[in-house]
């Protein structure tokens, strides 16, 4: 087992070489040879199908196993002792690795120990322990419990336990009981048991063999098995060197088979590693400890991920002690003298130390991972060791068949960069290059080794490619051993790259082979090397002739290729030979002396003519396997060079313009016009949509030029191939795209380089001349041309999503013969979750495309489900060294080569690998990595404005932010963290909490903690400056760095050794570098593990939110974080339905209190009562809210709210009870004042009880005649109210009209003003007037206006100098600021003179009347009207009010207002408060004018009377009378509770009713489109609430009366039922009392009433009329006959009979849903749609504006109506003047400085509009004009687009409103 060269023949003494691949005993012995069957024969069943036994004969021979040799390639003979009884039948000193013991299920444990007896007794104790028991069991039989009951004996050992079927087919079952047969094997002291049998006489002693020498005895299998057996199972030809050759196979593949099962593997030879193995997160890597050997491959693999080239020395963990212990026989022990000891010291004896495994050799971890890896996984591990400066495998045989492969597609990543020195004209000159390794023609040298010899060959390649660097693998390595299995017969090569400078040890590129083992033994390899090399370098031990190699060397020499011939037992220096050959002595010399030596030669050689190697020429050689010429691989090949060979034939700068059109210039304007929608001037609306029109021309435009030939066949490739096939085909575009422009992007970079120097070289003398501006100029030139020169496959995948957006903003039709952009997407969504880095922001046009990365992460989420992820950004200096450092961490594939730094900013999917979940909230690892932070390409006057945008983003999407700060240099530190820290102050002003960390790259004293700390320390003194400037910068108070975000200096900052060791392009990576790697991720797992990340479509808004946000200036009051929006809007239903549940439960507590003060049985009401009555309902409500915030899937970002609502669920709760209360003592109030009147009621009752039973008495003869009756009773009914209620005045109606005139007669003005309001009704539009030009009077201050418009004009052309103003009319139109604000031309001046009212002014005026009518409302409502009645005087009190607030109103304008304002205004009050004054008093009257009370008895007494006529008995008549009483109450408390339940009912499933302020807004706003109604539009104008209001109780109405007509009547049905049950329930149980009792009727009245509750009121009455009742039961039934006209009466009562009582469903709807924020912008008039009423500190906010028209806002001065949405205005650079006097103007920008009204106002810069308003302006443009007298002209023209929206639309678009 050759290492290097001739590692294990130097103690040897120059014997034979050991090149034979003969397995080593320490791996033969751990595969099991031989297998003895023992037990039950029940427990199989053999057939031919039965993989471990498939003959029934006992046999004591070894019978060879072929199924077994089929299933795992193992020699394994079988041995079946099934049921033999007879022991001298067993089998004489032969080698048994394992005893099986096959117990049926069932009867295991009986049968185990009778097994075990006769093992010992047949084998002796020693036997023992090589059984492993095997229960089988029927084919679906459960034989779990075998295991349990087996533990029992202390014999049994768990780990050598297995259970499988009977038939034994099960190829899985068998392999895992193969592996713990292995396992076992493995640790016994001794791998096999020999023995002799023993019988009951005779005991002979058992020895246990010691492998290695009986090793030497063995025969070959195959004549091992021919002379067992008679038979050969393997060469039945008879033909020797074949059988030799096939059992040489069969051992290879056992010890192949041996190494990959030590290292775990064995089931990755068929199922490959894959990237995907490793791109996730897994546990951590081991650093410092030993590996034990089962983790040695995976170790090995995430190391070299990282970067770690110390992946190949890896100490492996010793299972068993190193030290060998001499086992002596104990049966001949003897006393040891002290000469034993010595002896034993000095003798040369080797011992076999069977407690010592040699370790797996490193190269052996390294090529058994590459076998058991995909091509795809191999190629990435052969980058990776190319990165780490390690060779790679050029020519690999196969571990078994020895055929050799060439794997030249896993160099296909691989690009080598060097510099080639060339002395021209006394001058050296440098040519860099740079080329993907299989394009590189380069010289190579091989070395080869003929025989053994003591020198290591790798090590002296090593001398010349790096000698600071194990390059090649030599014996010398830590953690090398003599046993290697699958080295020998592999030539590797690496290459030499030359950095440019004077040390270099040769001047150009060389590539170096070195081929492994005796080069004798591998005559395929070494042919080979020696026909493609440019200097073949052989290393003999003797040059004679006659020698084994001498006829290989002569070959070598003739050949024409130079030769260098390194001999071992000569010592001469360099000798040139004919033909240019050399030799070269090595005996007694120095190594550094030979390697010197070797330099010059091979330099010499190769300075002259010679033949240059290629890799991709690998192809052409025969007898090899090339990895590429795989069926699949060349499908992708083929494929993928459709599309290269279209781009081949141009030149290279010029392929993106022709091939990728959509994503050059037209998306460059597209995104450039798109930014400046957020920065118009001029006439606003109307450059919108041209800007607009412009977009979707350019779209036009991308989609005529998406069909070209490239793309189509890029996306037919990705749609039709497999999964497979599709890689490769990806992988061979960009391989095959990256090595097309290597020419021209080489010189670009060097000229690129050179121009960067002179520019810095010029600004370092700070030169300003016209040198430097043409440098610089020139740079720019370059830097354009080096963009135009990037191409990779990222500029495809941006084309496609170009492509898509383009078709999808137009929505078109997929061409016949086109490929369907819609599933543009789902290709994308395939790869990203197959881990391909994705573009999420293009940094060429700095634009994100929105409407791609939407589609592309929904079908993520489709394809994933919503899974939940931890956002990681990294942001940095460009080309500090992000993008390698993510690579390594998560073995990502971030483009990292020089020239082709990340633009943009790029995600990629991190899997969290299934053991890790338990520690993680999240799935996935989403990485966002970007453009680097002071890009050089992007030097100039936007970088810092890039820069800011790019950093704001991605640490805005992070959970985490990663800061790579490269170097210690200051002054580009203060850049970056300026630049950080004002990202972080943004995200703290818009509520978002990532966090940091700093990671130090590139630092040279990592180690040193006194330089960290400073470090740090300064660090901290940095970011605490930076806070304090950008604090100044974005208004905010933040005095250091932590006071912006969470953070601390100590942990949150780490510090990264240089990448590399060493100096470039030959250094590998530190490995320092990749311990702060590691260090890194498991500290951001760590921090991550806190976290819960978020959800893939939360992830999706936050990029629309950030990147809209950044189009305009003001990022923070931009940010629109819709997240937030839909928590907070799915917050407020949740608050709707807990506020619903307490009022619901408090109108029920409510109405049952009414009826029991009605009743008369509660005079006072206890605020604790109705705390206490409410604790229930409330305690339920807290216990949802609690429920909600602690367990939402959003309670992060709930918990902000959480404070405010349940303060404002206890304030509700609160008020509630108070205003209950306050009701109640009203109606206790109510009826104390009428008591005197309740008292005479009964006295009336009972008079007309007595006077109608008297009258009835008297006219009994006359009861038939029904005419007679009402006659006779009409004539003495008169008689009978007038002598009752002789001495109490009656209450009269009021004369409402009459003292309306009087009362403002008296207050000076006239009749006729008065009577003309009246009759024309103007007065009750007052406050929805469009212009009160006509009310106002300028005679008062005429002269002082004038003065006042002169000296305006006067200052505008001061202003005019200032560039504020133009006089021209052209530009005067541009120059127009907003509203009364905006500055005009003299022409625009004569034409509307005689506008005199500001739209400021006719705002206050509208406030003036808007804050009388609520001042009304409240003086009048808080008249005790309903308990004393109304008097004028209240009329008189609100007609004062309103003349002092006109008075005092006038007193502060420079105008008058008219009598008409002032007579108008107080008509409308008394208008407003006319029907709560009738309503009010007429409910007095109700309760106190006894007139009424007693007319309103004449039916009932009268039939009482007629009852009594009729000769009916006192119980009829006391049953009528009764169901008279109650007939009045059921409708009253079914109509209440009616009410209550439609309420509830339309509550919880009313479509407008049921959601938040924002859902009753939209529907609202859909009804007054349906109506077209422009009235109700300047209702909802004016006064919004008014028309919610009307819109509720207009939906109600509907609701009851037609659309759900069948429900309401059900609802009433019901709770008519209940009455009825309830009734019924009173009867019998006041029946049975006082029948039980022997009352009276009394007494069953006042029990019949207490039974009611508090359900119905029922005033009890004095029986003395019926005082002869004694048969209850009769009553009973009387009473109970007349109620079922009663219910059926009441059941047919019409819905509309609940206006006439206290409850009424339209009025508890609109106390709930009108409960909230009425606020309106001061622009537009657009209502706040916060469903709780004061939400401070929260803005006033909705998610569309509108046109400013609407409100009739305008330009200063002028008649032209504003059509701008204000949510433009704000992102545009206009002025406004904030109120009518003012004359400093506020830019839009800064709205919130421009006062109150405006400060607590959010707009959000939105450049989408709601069709919904740009429908109702172009609808209602006459009507509009009219209302406002103001016009739609010049700058105040409707743009032409508006005028296209239908109704249809503009209804549709309200649901875009509610669903943002």
């Amino acid at each position: 087992m050759e290492e290097d060269n001739d590692d294990n023949t130097a103690a040897g003494g120059g014997g034979e070489s050991e090149t034979k691949s003969v397995p080593s005993a320490a791996n033969e012995n751990v595969i099991p040879n031989t297998l003895v069957l023992i037990g039950d024969t029940n427990s199989i069943e053999i057939g031919s199908k039965n993989i471990l036994l498939d003959h029934d004969g006992q046999t004591n021979m070894e019978q060879f196993s072929t199924k077994l040799y089929d299933l795992c390639g193992r020699h394994i003979s079988v041995i079946n002792m099934l049921g033999l009884q007879n022991i001298d039948k067993c089998p004489f000193n032969q080698e048994i690795h394992a005893f099986l013991l096959l117990l049926p299920n069932g009867r295991h444990t009986n049968h185990y120990s009778s097994g075990l007896q006769w093992l010992e007794k047949a084998f002796g104790k020693g036997s023992l322990d090589y059984v492993m028991t095997v229960v089988t069991h029927k084919s679906g039989e459960n034989s779990e419990s075998a295991l349990t009951d087996l533990r029992a004996n202390s014999s049994f050992v768990e780990k050598r336990f297995h259970t499988c079927t009977r038939s034994m087919m099960d190829e899985i079952e068998i392999i895992a009981l193969l592996e713990k047969i292995d396992i076992m094997v493995s640790e016994n002291d001794h791998h096999c048991y020999s023995g002799v049998t023993c019988d009951e006489n005779k005991r002979q002693k058992l020895h246990l063999l010691d492998y290695k020498s009986h090793k030497e005895e063995r025969m070959d299998f195959s004549v091992y098995q021919q002379n067992q057996t008679g038979t050969s199972d393997i060469d039945t030809s008879g033909n020797k060197e074949k059988s030799v050759k096939m059992s040489e196979e069969i051992d290879r593949k056992k010890q192949y088979q041996t190494l990959l099962s030590r290292l775990h593997l064995q089931d990755k030879y068929q199922q490959k590693l894959t990237p995907a193995d490793f791109l996730k997160i897994g546990p951590p890597v081991k650093q410092d400890h030993d590996t034990s050997e089962k983790d040695l491959a995976h170790t090995f693999l995430q190391r070299l991920m990282m970067l770690d080239y110390r992946a190949r020395y890896i100490p492996v963990r010793q299972d068993s002690p190193e030290v060998i212990h001499l086992k002596p026989d104990r049966e001949f022990e003897t006393v040891e003298t002290d000469d034993d000891v010595l002896d034993a010291l000095y003798s040369t004896n080797v011992y076999s130390n069977q407690s010592k495994q040699t370790h797996v050799h490193p190269m052996d971890v390294q090529m058994a991972v590459f076998h058991c890896s995909d091509s795809f996984f191999k190629q990435n591990m052969i980058t990776k060791l190319s990165q780490c400066q390690y060779a790679l495998p050029l020519l690999v045989p196969d571990p078994v068949t020895m055929d050799i492969d060439c794997p030249l597609w896993t160099f296909r990543q691989i690009r080598k960069s060097w510099k080639i020195t060339e002395f021209k004209d006394n001058s050296n000159i440098v040519t860099m290059k740079s080329l993907p390794i299989c394009k590189a023609e380069t010289a190579m040298v091989s070395f080869l080794r003929l025989g053994s010899l003591s020198l290591s060959k790798s090590q002296l390649m090593n001398t010349l490619i790096n000698d600071r660097h194990n390059t090649f693998f030599n014996r010398n390595c830590p953690g090398s051993t003599k046993s290697r299995h699958l080295m020998d017969g592999v030539a590797e090569i690496a290459w030499y790259c030359p950095a440019g400078k004077p040390n270099d040890t040769f001047t150009d590129c060389i590539a170096f082979c070195n081929l492994h083992g005796d080069a004798l033994s591998f005559e395929k390899q070494r042919d080979i090397l020696t026909e493609k090399s440019s200097v073949n370098v052989v290393l003999v031990p003797t040059l004679e002739k006659g020698d084994t190699s001498s006829a290989v060397i002569s070959d070598l020499y003739r050949s024409p290729k130079p030769l260098i011939i390194l001999i071992a037992d000569n010592n001469c220096g360099a000798v040139q030979m004919k033909g240019g050959n050399y030799k070269i002595g090595l005996k007694d010399r120095s190594q550094s002396d030979v390697s010197e030596e070797l330099k010059q030669v091979i330099g010499r050689i190769l300075s002259g003519p010679h033949s240059s190697f290629q890799l991709e020429t690998m192809t052409e050689v025969s007898g090899i396997r090339v990895d590429e010429d795989d069926k699949v691989c060349q499908k992708g090949k083929s494929d993928a060079m459709k599309i290269v060979k279209l781009l081949q034939v141009m030149e290279f700068s010029k392929i993106k313009d022709a091939f990728l059109p959509c994503q050059g210039q037209l998306w460059h304007k597209w995104s450039r016009t798109n930014k400046e929608l957020y920065h118009l001037k001029g006439h606003i609306e109307k450059e919108k949509c041209q800007k607009q029109q412009e977009m979707m021309q350019i779209r036009q435009d991308q989609c005529t030029a998406s069909c070209n030939e490239l793309m189509k066949l890029f996306i037919e490739s990705l749609s039709s191939l497999p999964s497979t096939d599709k890689k490769y085909f990806l992988k061979w575009t960009q391989i095959l795209i990256d090595a097309l422009p290597t020419n021209d992007l080489t010189s670009i970079l060097q000229s690129y380089d050179e121009k960067w120097s002179e520019v810095l070289a010029l600004k370092k003398k700070h030169d300003k001349s016209d040198l430097l501006r043409r440098k610089q100029t020139e740079l720019d030139q370059i830097s354009t041309k080096l963009q135009s020169a990037t191409f990779g496959l990222e500029h495809i995948f941006r084309e496609m999503g170009q492509i898509y957006e383009a078709h999808a903003s137009l929505q078109k039709q997929t061409k016949r013969g086109q490929p369907d952009w819609s599933k543009y997407p789902e290709l994308a969504a395939e790869l990203m979750i197959s881990g391909h880095p994705m573009e999420l922001m293009d940094g060429d046009a700095g634009h994100v495309p929105l409407t791609w990365i939407s589609s592309l992460l929904d079908e993520v989420i489709k394809k994933l489900g919503d899974k939940r992820v931890f956002v990681l950004s990294v942001l940095g200096v460009q080309s500090s060294g992000k993008s390698t450092m993510m690579n390594a961490m998560f073995g990502l594939q971030f483009a990292v080569s020089a020239g082709r730094c990340t633009k943009g900013a790029f995600m990629q999917l991190v899997k969290v690998s299934e053991e890790m979940k338990k520690d993680f909230q999240f799935d996935y690892v989403l990485v966002v990595d970007t453009e680097g932070l002071r890009a050089l390409e992007l030097e100039g006057n936007a970088t810092l404005h890039h820069d800011n945008e790019l950093a704001t983003f991605v640490v805005g999407l992070g959970n985490m932010t990663l800061i790579n700060i490269f170097g210690e240099n200051p002054a580009e530190m203060q850049d970056v963290l300026q630049i950080v820290v004002q990202a972080f102050m943004r995200m703290k002003k818009v509520k978002l909490s990532p966090s940091c960390v700093f990671v130090h790259q590139n630092v040279t004293d990592i180690a040193a903690a006194e330089k960290n700390m400073d470090g740090k320390r300064r660090l901290q003194e940095k970011l605490d400056q930076m806070a304090k400037l950008a604090a100044k910068e974005e208004v905010c108070d933040a005095e250091c760095f932590s006071d912006v975000i969470a953070f601390d200096v100590q942990k949150d900052v780490k510090y990264f050794a240089q990448l590399w060791e060493g100096s470039p392009p030959m250094a590998p990576p530190n490995p320092g570098y990749s311990e702060s790697i590691q260090e890194l991720k498991t500290f951001i797992l760590s921090k991550a593990s806190q976290s819960d990340g978020i959800t893939l479509s939360q992830f999706k808004s936050k990029i629309h939110d950030l990147w809209n946000a950044l189009m305009n200036e003001n990022f923070v009051f931009s940010f629109k974080n819709t997240l937030e929006i839909a928590v907070y809007r799915k917050l407020e239903v949740k608050y709707g339905n807990w506020t619903w549940a307490l009022r619901s439960n408090m109108l029920t507590i409510e109405n049952g209190l009414y009826t029991t003060i009605e009743n008369g049985k509660l005079d006072k009401v206890e605020l604790n009562f109705l705390h206490k009555e409410m604790s229930k309902a409330y305690g339920e409500i807290k216990k949802a809210m609690t429920t909600y915030f602690d367990d939402d899937r959003d309670k992060e970002m709930l918990v902000q709210w959480r404070g405010q609502f349940e303060n404002k669920i206890k304030e509700f709760h609160d008020e509630q009870v108070r205003g209950v209360k306050r009701k109640l003592d009203e109606v206790i109030q109510q009826k104390n004042a009428r008591k005197k009147l309740d008292d005479k009621k009964t006295e009336f009752e009972n008079k007309l009880l007595q006077k109608s039973k008297e009258l009835a008495h008297q006219l009994k003869d006359k009861a038939k005649d029904e005419e007679e009756l009402k006659k006779h009773f009409t004539s003495v009914w008169s008689g009978w109210v007038r002598e009752l209620t002789a001495d109490i005045k009656p209450i009269e109606d009021i004369n409402y009209a009459e003292d309306q005139s009087k009362i403002i007669q008296e207050l000076g003005f006239e009749w006729s003003l008065i009577e003309e309001s009246k009759s024309s009704g103007r007065y009750t539009k007052i406050s929805e007037v469009g212009d009160y030009e006509h009310y106002v009077t300028i005679t008062k201050h005429r002269e002082l206006c004038d003065t006042s418009h002169q000296s305006q004009g006067d200052d505008r052309k001061k202003k005019n100098k200032k560039g504020q103003g133009s006089y021209s009319l052209s530009t005067a139109w541009l120059s127009l600021k907003k509203i009364f604000g905006t500055v005009s031309t003299p022409q625009v001046e004569k034409h509307t003179s005689g506008r005199f009212l500001s739209y400021e002014e006719q705002q206050l005026i509208r406030s003036l009347i808007d804050d009388v009518e609520q001042q009304t409302i409240d003086i009048i409502k808080k008249k005790p009207v309903a308990a004393r009645g109304y008097s004028p005087t209240y009329l008189q009190e609100v007609a004062n009010n309103v003349k002092e607030k006109v008075t005092e109103f006038e007193s502060k304008r420079n105008y008058a207002l008219k009598k008409e304002f002032t007579v108008d205004l107080i008509l409308y009050v008394f208008h407003r408060a006319e029907s709560w004054l009738s309503e009010s008093h007429k409910k007095f009257k109700g309760n106190n004018d006894a007139l009424s009370y007693v007319e309103s008895k004449k039916i009932q007494y009268y039939n009482i009377f007629r009852s009594f006529c009729k000769g009916n008995s006192s119980a009829v008549v006391l049953g009528e009378l009764m169901c008279e009483k109650l007939k009045v109450s059921t409708v009253e408390a079914v109509c209440n509770k009616t009410a209550i339940d439609l309420a509830g009912e339309m509550k919880c499933t009313f479509p407008a009713f049921s959601g938040n302020r924002l859902n009753l807004e939209k529907h609202l706003l859909k009804s007054l489109a349906e109506k077209e109604d422009f009235d109700g539009f300047i209702t909802y104008i004016r006064h919004p609430r008014n028309q919610a209001e009307a819109f509720i109780k207009d939906e109600v109405k509907k609701y009851i009366f037609k659309d759900n007509k069948v429900k309401a009547r059900n609802i009433l049905k019901k709770n008519v039922e209940d009455i009825k049950n309830l009734l019924s329930r009173a009867l019998f149980t006041a029946t049975e009392k006082v029948k039980k009792q022997r009352g009276d009727p009394d007494m069953w009245v006042k029990e019949f009433s207490s039974s009611l509750k508090d359900q119905l009121t029922f005033n009890t009455f004095c029986c003395q009329n019926f005082s002869d009742i004694n048969n209850f039961d009769f009553l009973k039934e009387e009473t109970e006959k007349g109620l079922v006209s009663v219910i059926e009466e009441v059941s047919s009562l019409s819905l509309d009979k609940m206006e006439e009582f206290r409850m009424k469903p339209d009025q508890i709807l609109i106390d709930q849903l009108c409960n909230c924020c009425w606020v309106t912008c001061p622009f537009c008039a657009a209502v706040c749609t916060n469903t709780l009423k004061d939400h401070s500190p929260d803005d006033h906010s909705v998610p569309f504006h509108r046109s400013a028209a609407v409100n009739g806002f305008h330009f200063r001065n002028t008649e032209i109506l504003s059509v701008d949405f204000c949510t433009t205005d704000v992102a545009c650079d206009g002025s406004f003047y904030p109120d009518g006097d003012s004359e400093e103007l506020i830019p839009f920008k800064q709205y919130r400085t421009a006062g109150p009204r405006y400060a607590n106002w959010r707009i959000t810069p939105d450049e989408s509009k709601l069709k919904y308003w740009t429908w109702f302006v172009c609808r209602f443009q006459k009507k509009l004009e009219d209302h406002y007298g103001l016009k739609f002209q010049d700058q105040g023209e409707i743009p032409s687009e508006w005028k296209t929206h239908s109704k249809k639309e503009a209804i549709k678009s309200l649901d875009k409103m509610f669903n943002l």
